[in-house]
């Protein structure tokens, strides 16, 4: 069982951010301006503008620091999004390659708090590839790293327990928080797969195995 209980690598949201970047990039700078008005079916009255822009916006935050009350909830974002509304398709990308590679330094000094970010900000990523039709949408040469992080996050949130069978990973992963209050649930199936039940995503035409939890229960981004 892969140990999800070592010491915080610091700079691992930085290096999924890192990696993410030269992958996603290349995407969506090779996007038609038509294609940015195209809605997002993983983020309901989103658009691939939007998602570019929210997470822009949030990596932008975090390297300047910009953490006021209320900060990432739905309002906050809707007007990071509506603040960059006169700019070009061009430029939100521009923002965006910035705040991944500016913001994993200071992720990493924050002590872990910041962590989740790196995270969503790849699980957006996966949204946009599966906009696309981009085959592993949700996979990719970040998956070690959000993998890890996912591990460590859900422990420390102190989530239900989960044993991971993983197809495409030699070692079984442990995620959550075994508190001797419920069993172990356990999961068979492909990485891509976990991702998106843990970021509440469509599962369509997946085919996985999941016994002592309801899917729901491991959604934990809300």
């Amino acid at each position: 069982m892969t140990d999800t209980h070592e010491p915080r690598d610091p700079e691992l949201p930085g290096r999924l951010l890192a990696v993410e970047r030269d992958a996603l990039l290349p995407l969506l700078r090779s996007l038609p301006d038509a294609d940015f008005t195209r809605a997002i079916e993983a983020c309901p009255g989103w658009t691939v503008r939007d998602v570019v822009a929210h997470c822009a916006a949030v990596l932008t935050r975090v390297v300047e620091r910009r953490f006021e009350p209320g900060v990432f909830s739905p309002e906050s974002n809707e007007r990071d999004i509506a603040e960059r509304s006169e700019r070009t398709h061009a430029q939100v990308v521009d923002e965006l390659e910035r705040g991944m590679t500016e913001a994993g330094p200071v992720i990493a000094r924050a002590g872990g708090v910041l962590d989740m970010i790196a995270l969503g900000e790849w699980v957006h990523a996966g949204d946009l590839r599966e906009t696309f039709g981009v085959p592993g949408a949700y996979a990719g040469p970040g998956t070690p790293h959000a993998l890890t992080l996912l591990a460590r996050v859900t422990r420390e949130k102190g989530h239900l327990p989960v044993h991971a069978d993983l197809d495409d990973v030699d070692e079984p992963l442990r995620l959550g928080a075994a508190d001797g209050a419920r069993n172990p649930a356990r999961f068979i199936g492909d990485s891509a797969t976990l991702v998106r039940l843990y970021a509440g995503r469509s599962l369509a035409g997946t085919s996985y195995e999941l016994v002592g939890a309801a899917a729901p229960e491991l959604n934990i981004f809300g």
